[in-house]
């Protein structure tokens, strides 16, 4: 790694850091970038590299093996990030007066209809149909918030749509 001179130095390093922070930046901001642009792509490589050196400069910790401490703190930077970045896509109940543009509102007797279908369901697949139909949760999500296997979350869901379409045509 090139050396910079004194006054580019002290430019690259982040002016909030320890010093003994500021001398890990330098020697491993490099490295740390790099090793985040392989795991997370380029565009957010740079703002976790910091991210990871703010969180290092908040606890005091025994730096024996700074390389490796590095990546941990750094790793979970970039899965916060991710996590962040799903839930911002994960849709939200919202309570809105307003449908979606292609959705049409179903009138007030096949709302009642499908409440009542829903109500009817037993406990177990009303609960995995609700949370995935209402709650716009992954089966993934379902399964971890219940306490059972994804696969016992398929096997309900599909339950739970065999039951509903029965009773919507008998």
């Amino acid at each position: 790694m090139a050396k910079l001179d004194p006054a580019r130095e002290r430019e690259a390093t982040p002016p909030s850091l320890p010093p003994d922070v500021a001398g890990l930046y330098r020697a491993y901001g490099a490295w740390l970038t790099a090793f985040l642009a392989r795991r997370f792509g380029r565009e957010i490589a740079e703002d976790l590299a910091q991210e990871t050196f703010l969180r290092l400069a908040q606890r005091p910790l025994d730096w024996r093996s700074p390389k490796a401490l590095l990546a941990r703190i750094a790793l979970n930077a970039g899965q916060d990030h991710l996590r962040r970045e799903q839930a911002q896509k994960r849709p939200r109940l919202v309570a809105s007066d307003e449908a979606p543009e292609a959705v049409t509102l179903p009138d007030q007797h096949e709302a009642l209809l499908h409440r009542e279908v829903v109500s009817k369901l037993p406990r177990n697949l009303r609960d995995v149909y609700v949370l995935s139909r209402f709650g716009g949760l992954t089966y993934a999500e379902i399964a971890t918030h219940l306490g059972i296997s994804v696969k016992t979350v398929e096997k309900r869901m599909t339950q739970a749509l065999k039951l509903c379409m029965a009773r919507y045509r008998g």
